[in-house]
């Protein structure tokens, strides 16, 4: 048999060489697929969880300064807990704002003519503005913050229109999105928003 493999040309040894080099491309190919395949799932696995547990956000507004820029890009994490100095995103007319969270339900709200601001009674430190302003107001203090819902104001307290006016109010607890916890954009700014 051997004689008639090598009349055709052929030695056993070469046809085995040739059998070892065809499973070992099977075999990469193989393993491509899966590695390609395992590449789509974590990919899709990834994606799915940004958009259900950490929604990316762009800012529009001048509302944030000077904490948050317009244009710059933010990452928001699911939640339903939230304390005075939280920054939240949540839906307003068909738009995402963001905001700084004042007060929770029963919480009591007092802003002076001066800009400073009052939670039951006891004045917020505020590192994060830069100028105390009364703002747009429309309200009467002291407020109470009804229950399921938080009273939230912008940093730049002269422009932002929020809680402080009747047509913004306090936000309900099913539009809050969640906490704003991370810049991602621009690069220079990338860090967490304590």
């Amino acid at each position: 048999m051997q004689e008639q493999n090598e009349a055709r040309g052929f030695t056993v040894r070469q046809i085995e060489g040739e059998l070892k080099r065809l499973r070992r491309k099977q075999n990469s190919r193989r393993i491509f697929r899966q590695t390609v395949f395992s590449l789509l799932v974590v990919a899709a696995v990834a994606v799915l969880a940004a958009m259900l547990f950490f929604p990316i956000f762009r800012v529009t507004g001048s509302s944030m300064e000077p904490t948050l820029h317009p244009k710059e890009i933010v990452v928001c994490l699911k939640s339903s807990r939230f304390e005075s100095g939280d920054l939240v995103a949540f839906y307003y007319n068909n738009k995402v704002l963001l905001k700084r969270v004042i007060g929770t339900a029963g919480d009591t709200i007092e802003i002076d003519d001066s800009g400073n601001v009052f939670v039951n009674g006891s004045q917020l430190d505020e590192p994060y503005i830069t100028k105390k302003s009364l703002g747009q107001c429309d309200i009467d203090f002291p407020y109470q913050v009804p229950d399921n819902r938080i009273f939230v104001m912008g940093d730049n307290r002269e422009t932002s229109v929020d809680s402080r006016t009747t047509a913004v109010g306090c936000i309900a607890d099913e539009y809050v999105i969640g906490k704003v916890f991370l810049r991602v954009w621009p690069l220079e700014r990338l860090g967490s928003l304590d």
